[in-house]
């Protein structure tokens, strides 16, 4: 009589377990479930060419911007007189790349995620007396810098045809001061808030 009781009781409980597991989302059968398709639009990405600030002839270059807390490369044309000797033709991309960079971004970019740290009124010149031929100071120390900008000004310029593409570019501010080449490293891209760019002093300087 007892066996019985628990075998009745046992029966009647199976269909209030599975009222349970079906309270607690868990499914009988593993028939995958469309929950349809992801969100379509993904951050620091453009839709299409930017013509807006494509629309100048000119060389094409590449600048960094940040997006989604990290240096993402765009697009850009800087304009460069023809028969400009080599040594002034680095510091006319130089500045150029300057330029774009303390732009604001297009409309499309600004939209996609894209912002800027580098700050406008700020001017680039080539070697002064003294310096390597490659070197390029700018109108505030670059440790004044904010480390986003620097970050930004450093993967821009290391990685363009105003440098010995290296990877690196010599940096200095305005007058005699000190000068230091600036390396920019994948963890410079990927945390320019957190990871300064390694740099090393310049001899002879």
């Amino acid at each position: 009589m007892t066996v019985r009781r628990l075998t009745v009781r046992g029966l009647l409980a199976l269909p209030l377990l599975g009222l349970l597991l079906s309270g607690c989302g868990i499914r009988a059968t593993q028939v995958p479930t469309d929950f349809g398709a992801a969100p379509s639009r993904v951050p620091c990405t453009l839709a299409g060419p930017d013509l807006a600030t494509q629309s100048a002839r000119g060389v094409p270059v590449q600048v960094f911007l940040l997006c989604g807390a990290s240096l993402v490369a765009v697009d850009r044309t800087v304009r460069v007189p023809e028969g400009t000797p080599d040594a002034r033709r680095r510091v006319i991309v130089a500045q150029g790349l300057l330029g774009q960079l303390a732009a604001p971004p297009s409309a499309a970019e600004r939209s996609a995620g894209y912002t800027t740290y580098v700050p406008g009124g700020l001017t680039l010149s080539g070697p002064g007396p003294g310096d390597p031929e490659d070197a390029l100071r700018l109108s505030t120390a670059p440790s004044l810098l904010p480390s986003y900008a620097l970050a930004q000004l450093v993967c821009t310029l290391s990685d363009s045809a105003a440098t010995e593409g290296d990877g690196s570019v010599i940096l200095g501010g305005p007058g005699h001061g000190p000068l230091r080449r600036y390396q920019c490293t994948a963890d410079v891209r990927d945390r320019p808030g957190n990871t300064e760019p390694p740099s090393s002093e310049v001899a002879g300087t």
